[in-house]
């Protein structure tokens, strides 16, 4: 009996892939290597290389940028392609005879039009093309996908070097192809491949030959002293911190309050990271605590020492940040180097520390000679815009939406105006002119002792600063808050500084997504009207400065910005719910959430779904019947109109129904409201069983249609239910 051939599993190996560059940009080099890994990746798979159980590793160092994937097919399988022509319908003539077009294709295709397939799909009848295209080795395509994955990397700005017109973000030194134990030959940014690569700078002598791409990682680490994997060397930096504080005690520790960003720059800056600790004099404690740590983190990258009320258990990697602990006159850094004696080291980044914080003292002690009120004049010199003037102006026009705010949250006016008009003279003292980050902060530093109150609502204007940060507190500092962001948006917005795409220069999404946070989270102030306090913002513009349409774009701009925060709220709203509550325009947004929730309740109810349907069906017809606009039938009840039982009783428990419902959505209560609406269903299904709307009887049909718009309206004082999906 003939034995019987089983296919052949395609050869597969793990491919290593490796660009050795000059120190490439700390603050980029994560994002740069992750998506070096998927377009290498991405071109893998697209050429078919690709085994079903591939995995990918991606390591980034500051001197290299690699990529590991297993089961990669050392030649693509076989396979068809096809190539589709003209219909049947083009690609012959009355005669049933090949047209110009169809014996075109067939050319291209080198084929005579008689060997062309016809296939029937969803589109009609047409031509196509088979072949059988054999399986091409990877040899031939590497290279090429290396090239196409390096050219579309987020770079802002190539360099050259040399004498060659080769381009990238650093200059290249060297390139590994390496397919299991085989170099691929192939040539990427004039570099020829190999299998060597050179380890740390300092630590490892001579080229490293990488024997293996499954040994890529161990080999670095044991010749070159390298720790390749991003994660692994954060993760490595992080024990040696906590490991290096607890030298100073059982409380203290390093200061990882919003620490992560200074953790990965870090970590893309060392290939071999070691944590040291060095000193300062306590005097410089009478700093302000601010000041001291964006001395250390901003400008050097050090971790500041702090002492705990109770010793702190080092997790892993901690991503949320514990009480910040009082400043200990001690810092941690991370070098790498690994000399025997550290002390030069150490002493050395004292040295540099202790200029620092000379220049901030210096600053804090000259900055205190003249009064936050007494440089506000100053700001008549700072451009804030040059359509729209200078931060003096800015503050004018803030203090006063800031103190109708105010009145409307039943806040302190004199507080809200005061802080106003002092909340921007800080930018205009040395500390901010060299700590740009500290605006806000340092006005309270210099407030604190003279008008604590103000002082507090300075510090907390620039609330929220980013997504997930914390909210202004009081109703005071709200209002100075709100009115800060309010101004951005309709100044900047208002002169045709519009966010276009990725580009956002003058932070309008945020400072939106600021207002949103703001008015749809704080309870402990009254509801605003978004619509009315963007009005006034405009008002407080002079004539002619900013656009008409201004507050109606800025109206969907900020719900497009609530859009995209109730899709990632904690509850987990359904995209048609938020689009049912939003498709109301709401200006009060403080009542978005509640009615979001009422409406969850109310598409689980028996009823909900089909009521949901029939407005769907109720705003077709209103439609149809205002030639496409659906709001031209007025929402009305003519009991004597009406001639059929069903339609009568319809009107007749739409009517006890309104009037259980109008106090209820006056309350907020939008979950019962609902439930009392969801009362309806038998009565609007009898109705469409039993009712023909669209008579011929003008004064009837006129009647039926504003029964149907009044029906409508009542859900509409909730949400429009129409778009629920079934």
């Amino acid at each position: 009996m003939a034995k019987r051939k089983t296919a052949k599993t395609p050869k597969a190996e793990s491919l290593l892939v490796e660009l050795l560059t000059e120190e490439l940009p700390p603050k980029s080099l994560k994002r740069l290597s992750e998506a070096f890994a998927d377009g290498v990746v991405g071109g893998l798979r697209e050429h078919h290389f690709l085994g079903a159980r591939a995995k990918t590793e991606t390591y980034a160092t500051p001197r290299r940028l690699a990529v590991r994937v297993s089961d990669v097919i050392a030649t693509q399988p076989d396979r068809v392609v096809e190539r589709k022509g003209p219909s049947a319908q083009a690609g012959l003539d009355a005669q049933g005879k090949p047209t110009p077009a169809l014996l075109g294709f067939a050319r291209s295709c080198g084929v005579d039009a008689s060997n062309l397939e016809r296939r029937k799909d969803e589109k009609g009848e047409h031509f196509v093309f088979q072949t059988k295209q054999k399986g091409e080795p990877l040899a031939r395509h590497l290279a090429a996908i290396v090239e196409t994955s390096l050219k579309k990397l987020p770079v802002a700005k190539l360099m050259r070097w040399g004498a060659g017109e080769v381009q990238f973000v650093r200059p290249v030194h060297g390139l590994i192809l390496l397919y299991g134990s085989k170099v691929v030959p192939g040539v990427v940014l004039g570099l020829k491949s190999g299998n060597k690569t050179l380890g740390h700078r300092f630590l490892s002598n001579g080229t490293i030959t990488i024997k293996r791409a499954s040994d890529y990682e161990k080999t670095l680490r044991i010749q070159g002293k390298v720790i390749a994997s991003f994660d692994e060397r954060r993760a490595s930096i992080v024990r040696e911190l906590y490991k290096v504080a607890a030298k100073s005690g059982r409380k203290a520790t390093w200061n990882f309050d919003k620490a992560q960003e200074l953790l990965d720059e870090v970590t893309n800056i060392v290939e071999s990271p070691r944590v040291y600790a060095g000193d300062f004099e306590s005097s410089f404690l009478e700093v302000p605590r601010d000041c001291l740590v964006a001395s250390m983190r901003q400008h050097l990258r050090y971790f500041p020492m702090v002492l705990m009320d109770e010793p702190i258990k080092p997790p892993p990697l901690l991503e949320s940040s514990p009480p910040s602990g009082k400043l200990l006159p001690r810092f941690l850094f991370v070098s790498n180097m690994h000399p025997a004696d550290a002390s030069q080291i150490v002493h050395g980044n004292e040295r540099v520390l202790r200029a620092r914080l000379s220049d901030a003292k210096f600053f804090y002690d000259q900055d205190r000679k003249t009064s936050l009120s007494d440089r506000v004049e100053r700001l008549k010199d700072v451009v804030y815009q040059s359509k729209l003037g200078s931060q003096y102006e800015r503050v004018l026009r803030i203090q006063k939406l800031a103190g109708e705010i105010a009145r409307q949250v039943h806040a302190s006016v004199e507080w809200a105006e005061r802080a106003a008009y002092l909340s921007k003279a800080d930018l205009v003292t040395d500390m901010v002119g060299e700590f740009p980050e500290l605006q806000g902060t340092m006005g309270y530093y210099y407030l604190r002792d003279s008008d604590p109150q103000v002082a507090e609502l300075v510090r907390e204007h620039y609330l929220p600063r980013f997504a997930g940060d914390e909210l202004p507190r009081s109703a005071d500092s709200i209002s100075v808050a709100l009115a800060d962001k309010l101004d951005t948006l309709v100044g900047i917005y208002g002169v045709g500084l519009v966010p276009t795409g990725d580009k956002d220069p003058f932070g309008l999404r945020r400072q939106a997504l600021g207002v949103v946070r703001i008015l749809v989270e704080r309870k402990n102030i009254p509801s605003l009207d978004i619509l009315k306090l963007l009005h006034f913002s405009a008002s407080c513009f002079p004539a002619g400065v900013i656009a008409n349409t201004v507050v109606a774009n800025l109206h969907v701009f900020i719900l497009e910005r609530l859009k995209s925060y109730l899709r990632e709220h904690k509850d987990n709203y359904a995209p048609d719910e938020i689009d049912a509550v939003l498709a109301l325009n709401p200006t009060q947004l403080d009542e978005v959430l509640p009615r979001l929730r009422a409406i969850k309740k109310f598409r689980a109810l028996p009823e909900g779904m089909a009521l949901a349907a029939a407005n769907k069906r109720i705003q077709n017809i209103l439609r149809q019947a205002g030639n496409g606009d659906v709001d031209k039938i007025v929402p009305a009840i003519d009991g004597a109109l009406l001639q059929e039982d069903a339609e009568k009783e319809l009107a007749r428990q739409l009517g006890e129904v309104s009037v259980k419902v109008h106090p209820l959505l006056s309350a907020g209560n939008y979950d019962d409201a609902l439930k009392e609406l969801a009362g309806l269903r038998g009565a609007v299904d009898a109705f469409f069983d039993k009712v023909m709307v669209m008579v011929d009887d003008e004064s009837l049909r006129t009647a039926r249609l504003q029964l149907l718009a009044e029906i409508r309206r009542e859900f509409r004082y909730i949400a429009d239910v129409s778009r629920l999906q079934g």
